[in-house]
């Protein structure tokens, strides 16, 4: 499969209105997020892409909010609806856990309603103590 696609960890790889179509229409926790704001994030956050070679197509998306050292939330993690089932959602975690490793951040922490599975494989778990962390806003 890695000759078939190529993972990149640069922000000018990826396609941003591919990306806002993607989010804005066809993920649970970013329906109707505006351009604008989608932009706005891709600009503050580290950003990763999945491409095919041949085409240069991107399938698949994911970005990181982070301070680089301490802490990251790996969030907006997307494959293509016709590229799900190819092992391209473990090739996009494989590349950013790789890439946050690099940087020697300490804690990485997620939210997900449906890839639990995905990302246990990657020594993810449920939060020893949830009920010290608290949220504001659409928690």
């Amino acid at each position: 499969m890695d000759t078939q696609y190529r993972f990149s960890n640069e922000t000018a790889d990826v396609d941003r209105a591919l990306v806002h179509r993607w989010l804005s229409e066809d993920a649970y926790w970013a329906k109707g997020r505006p351009r604008e704001v989608q932009d706005a994030v891709i600009d503050v956050s580290r950003n990763y892409s999945v491409h095919e070679v041949e085409s240069g197509q991107q399938v698949g998306y994911a970005r990181v909010v982070t301070d680089m050292v301490t802490f990251a939330w790996p969030c907006d993690v997307f494959v293509a609806r016709g590229a799900r089932g190819t092992g391209l959602g473990k090739l996009l975690v494989d590349g950013v856990l790789a890439d946050l490793d690099e940087l020697g951040v300490r804690r990485t922490l997620l939210v997900t309603a449906d890839a639990h599975g995905l990302y246990r494989q990657y020594g993810f778990e449920p939060l020893a103590e949830p009920a010290r962390w608290m949220g504001r806003g659409a928690v």
